[in-house]
């Protein structure tokens, strides 16, 4: 029994080895590629713009990567878990693991742990590092002139509307930094009492103060009057930064561990919590999702070489990975609208994909 176990564990050391190396082998090739494609189209975006270089625009690309890579993870756990097990099948070493009496679950257990361990360190390291170098990157692009054209696609600026003694305003910006205290390209409509607008001020930035937003280089245009020029400006507001804070924070540039008194603040001050709490429970089920990714990837993978490694396999895996996701976004979606209860939304998918992935490989196993 001691020989048979540690022939066992051998094994299972073996596999996990090669599977981290793959794992790490397409990782190093994602992070590449992101780097490639998204300095290549924002480079196309910006280069005319005043201030434009190569190594800034570089180095906002490089504070991208870690937001950009969190999404991609599953498809990277399901592409070296195929290559893991169909490379371990062209040798037939699958094929001698069964004749010596293991299953499927014994040799695929050192990748359903590894991508256990790999989700926990996306959710504790890597989703704190990109909200981190998310906030840094927008501040960085704002000050070198690039407003919010490198945010992203949930970082957009709500508009908001303040009445105070002065009257009403309408306020919204192209992005936000220091979670929505500072506005970058700002543009108020100061409104009359007979909901006529009375002026537009435009300005690079607006920052929220003790009861004003300090505007800078503030452009006011009236009706039939020359734009007049204020290198600064105060406007009166009642907002607290508090609940700007929450009004403007997206959930991509909060870490996991902020996310709890995210939502606790946010219900306090009566605004929706969804998109953070869908947010959470998807970091939560995250571990779990990159295991349900190794079971779609085993489905394909396991066939023994000598009935063929088809190509129509190998497009169904990576077609499942990719339904996976789309259905994924389509709940997330529901989720963060309020239509479906956000835990619930989070964990439909995964345990969708677990069963089917489970079932599929006790078919396999079993007959």
């Amino acid at each position: 029994m001691s020989l048979y176990a540690g022939r066992f564990g051998t094994l299972q050391r073996y596999i996990g080895r090669k599977y981290l190396i793959a794992f790490g082998i397409n990782f190093v090739v994602l992070v590449a590629l992101i780097f490639m494609v998204d300095f290549s189209e924002n480079a196309r975006r910006f280069s005319t713009v005043p201030g434009y270089s190569s190594s800034v625009m570089a180095f906002l690309t490089i504070l991208k990567i870690p937001e950009l890579v969190q999404v991609t993870i599953p498809f990277v756990i399901l592409i070296a878990s195929m290559s893991t097990l169909m490379g371990l099948n062209r040798k037939y070493e699958l094929v001698i693991a069964r004749a010596s009496g293991l299953s499927a679950w014994q040799f695929l257990t050192p990748l359903l742990i590894s991508n256990l361990v790999i989700g926990v360190l996306s959710v504790g390291a890597l989703n704190p590092l990109g909200a981190y170098t998310a906030k840094l990157g927008t501040e960085v692009a704002a000050e070198v002139g690039f407003g919010g054209g490198l945010r992203s696609a949930s970082n957009n600026a709500p508009w908001l509307r303040q009445i105070t003694d002065e009257g009403s305003a309408i306020i919204g910006g192209r992005s936000s930094t220091e979670n929505g205290k500072v506005l970058n390209k700002v543009t108020i409509l100061r409104i009359n009492d007979d909901n006529t607008v009375r002026d537009r001020v435009d300005a690079d930035k607006a920052t929220l103060t003790d009861g004003f937003w300090v505007l800078e280089n503030a452009r006011i245009t009236t009706n039939n009057q020359p734009v007049e020029s204020q290198e600064q400006l105060l406007i009166k507001t009642n907002l607290q930064a508090e609940f700007i804070e929450e009004t403007f924070a997206s959930a991509d540039s909060v870490s996991f561990f902020e996310l709890p008194g995210k939502i606790d603040a946010a219900n306090s001050f009566g605004l929706k919590a969804n998109a953070y709490a869908m947010k959470l429970h998807q970091l939560i089920a995250l571990p779990a999702l990159l295991v349900a990714m190794t079971l779609i990837a085993a489905m394909v993978s396991l066939t023994f070489v000598r009935f063929g490694q088809s190509l129509y396999s190998i497009l169904g895996g990576i077609l499942c990975g990719f339904l996976l996701y789309v259905v994924s976004e389509l709940i997330t979606a529901f989720g963060e609208a309020g239509s479906v209860p956000p835990i619930v939304a989070a964990w439909v998918p995964v345990i969708v994909a677990s069963t089917i992935g489970t079932t599929v490989l006790l078919h396999k196993e079993d007959g």
